[in-house]
């Protein structure tokens, strides 16, 4: 039951620091790297780029991990380049949040490094 409540409350806790993070005027960059690692993560992506202006998300996602070598510079991995197009950046965050255990672990991660306030992430 403890491990229950615990998983909910990680997840109350992103949705509340993405409805933060959304505000009506410029994105700080600080909130920026938030959403690029939200959306990394989700989609598997390697470039990720956010057009607050024209609500578009550019990626490049991995098609194949097996391909994957993080010891050598990988310029051949198989990636699909996607242009999305998002309605309200909340909302579409939240939709990109995943209930699984590795994801609840990268979830807290975030959310301990957005706990120091002089602390930027780095995607």
């Amino acid at each position: 039951m403890e491990n229950f409540n615990l998983k909910r409350r990680i997840l109350l806790e992103i949705e509340g620091l993405i409805s933060e993070s959304c505000p009506e005027t410029k994105v700080p960059l600080k909130f920026e790297n938030l959403h690029v690692a939200l959306l990394k993560k989700y989609y598997n992506a390697a470039n990720v780029s956010i057009d607050y202006h024209r609500r578009r998300v550019q990626m490049d996602i991995v098609m194949d991990d097996q391909q994957y070598d993080p010891k050598t510079v990988n310029t051949d991995l198989p990636t699909l380049s996607a242009n999305l197009w998002f309605r309200n950046l909340c909302d579409f965050l939240k939709s990109c949040l995943d209930r699984d255990s590795r994801s609840l672990a990268f979830y807290a991660s975030l959310l301990k490094s957005y706990q120091n306030d002089d602390r930027v992430l780095v995607a």
